[in-house]
């Protein structure tokens, strides 16, 4: 399958949910088809192979099972020669201990290509592998079958339907939360505070999410709430823009929370909204596999002749990948303070390479870093002026983060 070259970023999560063309996955992906012909690459034989590499212990293996394996129960499978192959190349993916680094085989890479370009039912959540393994949901999306179930941001998926999640990636994952709309899957959740797991059941929709949504409050201070980084949200993003400029008002919070990422062009062409021509927004290193590569703000800097203007950015948890690239590039450069808590750490980039035979692998193959340096995977972002929001103050209505960056950019309060 050729696959234009494409850079998304955002909690490499899977986006159970539906979408238009092109959305991440969360994730900072590349989709990128393998070169044709032959490629040698130093360390490989001619034919490919690595050198000094004993593989006498895997084919050993492959024949003690060939020959010994005796099948007892009715779940136990005897593995075709290309199932035992893609059960090496995934064993193989995952000896590297990183959730991003997956191996697809074809059916499961069908489905992953479907979420990137397609529509398809789910639940409307972002999920991700934790520093421990744990199957961990970063954000339920808006208005979605899964934030009316009650699922929280930090819940902890350990069974779907029963299955357990331990050890399973949130690729894995997908392939059993997804499925037809009005169908049900039960999920079993660990949450903070509760002492027993949670059984939440949820029905299966057809997911439509809003990208932008924009309010001028009474006291003056105008609010851009932003879901997505979509192929679309940087016009919506402008117009938005556009919109805080005719009310007048020179306070501007933009409202990142809960959002997960998507393309990365889109994070540096909102971050040049603010920044001169130049300014560093993200870097992508390499570490020394290739040279890095630095995105620059194109320097619009459409404020920068307003000296009233002050910009707060809200952040939580849920704010993943080019989240925490805009941020981090807004708060570095002095532009804006950040209000909340620490974003999500989701600081890397992955290339999807085909396999042949609709079998692919996804690779990390760098990592973000924000203009100062830092790697957004190690710490996330930190706020300026840390303020947390309870799943309580939010069913009760309160909202201590919006209050404290209005209290920023009407008084200058940080505390």
């Amino acid at each position: 399958m050729t696959k234009a070259r494409l850079q998304a970023v955002g909690a490499f999560t899977i986006l159970i949910a539906v979408f238009g063309v092109g959305i991440s996955v969360g994730i900072s992906e590349r989709q990128a088809a393998a070169a044709g012909g032959t490629t040698f690459t130093v360390g490989l034989n001619p034919n490919g192979q690595p050198k000094d590499v004993d593989m006498a212990s895997f084919w050993q293996a492959w024949t003690i099972l060939d020959q010994n394996f005796v099948q007892t129960h009715a779940s136990n499978t005897i593995p075709t020669t290309q199932e035992k192959v893609y059960g090496a190349i995934a064993g193989l993916a995952a000896s590297y201990n990183d959730p991003y680094t997956v191996f697809f085989p074809p059916v499961a890479a069908q489905a992953f290509n479907e979420q990137v370009s397609g529509s398809f039912g789910g639940v409307g959540m972002e999920l991700d592998n934790d520093a421990d393994g744990n199957l961990v949901v970063v954000t339920p999306l808006k208005d979605s079958p899964a934030e009316r179930a009650g699922m929280l941001t930090g819940d902890i998926i350990t069974a779907v339907n029963g299955t357990s999640t331990i050890l399973m990636s949130s690729n894995q994952a997908v392939t059993l939360i997804r499925g037809p709309k009005g169908t049900t899957v039960k999920l079993t959740v660990v949450r903070k505070g509760e002492t027993k797991p949670l059984i939440i059941p949820i029905v299966r929709d057809t997911i439509n999410v809003p990208v932008v949504k924009e309010e001028l409050r009474g006291d003056g201070v105008y609010v851009i709430a932003l879901y997505e980084f979509t192929a679309t949200s940087q016009d919506l993003f402008r117009a938005a823009l556009r919109n805080f400029i005719k009310s007048g008002s020179h306070k501007l919070i933009l409202d990142l929370r809960g959002n997960p990422g998507g393309y990365l062009s889109a994070a540096v062409d909102m971050g040049s909204y603010f920044l001169p021509v130049g300014d560093v927004i993200v870097t992508e290193d390499f570490q020394g596999k290739q040279d890095n590569i630095i995105n620059r703000s194109s320097g619009y800097n459409v404020f920068a002749n307003d000296p009233a203007f002050k910009m707060a950015v809200v952040t939580d948890q849920g704010s993943a990948s080019a989240s925490e690239i805009l941020a981090g590039a807004l708060q570095q450069h002095g532009v804006a303070k950040l209000v909340g808590v620490r974003t999500f750490g989701k600081g890397s980039v992955q290339q999807l390479m085909d396999l042949g035979n609709g079998a692919e692998l996804k690779v990390t193959i760098a990592r973000w870093l924000t203009p100062n340096g830092s790697s957004i995977s190690d710490a996330g972002v930190q706020p300026d002026i840390k303020v947390e929001r309870t799943p309580e103050d939010k069913k009760a209505g309160k909202d201590q983060q919006m209050d404290a960056a209005v209290n920023y950019l009407l008084y200058g309060k940080t505390q």
